[in-house]
């Protein structure tokens, strides 16, 4: 069974709102709604385009295969299922970073993971969060639950 680090529905609340920075990348600002954790990431717009207001679920996942074994191979032999079966769009990255943010009524930890250049930070209770750890590499998939729902 593959064990998800992250799986929560996503509003998107801006894209691009300090301005666009590339032609084929936005950058996403949201908030999940079951964690309550803070959501900046880095999306191919040209692959897949987003708009403020819609609703993605997102997951992060060490492997695609359904039984939990590592990926060791990103074009597998026959037609082997997968996780990304599910989704729209799948990204692979690295969690470089760790950081903590106190406040005098608050304290935060914030997540950072690369995906070959996208970013993706999260920020939110440390209990939400406790399962990542520097140097892992993460699959991160996402799709738009309104069209999911509605198929």
């Amino acid at each position: 069974m593959v064990e998800l680090y992250f799986d929560d529905i996503i509003n998107i609340g801006k894209v691009d709102a300090d301005g666009k920075k590339f032609d084929k990348v936005s950058r996403i600002e949201a908030v999940s709604e079951e964690y309550e954790v803070q959501v900046v990431l880095d999306v191919n717009s040209d692959l897949y385009p987003i708009q403020v207001g819609q609703k993605f679920r997102m997951v992060l996942a060490q492997t695609l295969n359904l039984d939990g074994s590592a990926v060791t191979s990103y074009f597998p032999e026959g037609k082997q299922k997968s996780l990304a079966d599910k989704f729209e769009y799948v990204m692979h990255g690295l969690l470089y970073k760790i950081s903590e943010e106190k406040s005098a009524s608050d304290f935060k930890v914030v997540v950072y993971i690369s995906f070959g250049g996208l970013q993706l930070s999260l920020k939110g209770d440390p209990s939400k969060l406790a399962k990542f750890k520097v140097d892992q590499r993460l699959f991160l998939l996402m799709r738009n639950e309104q069209l999911y729902l509605n198929r």
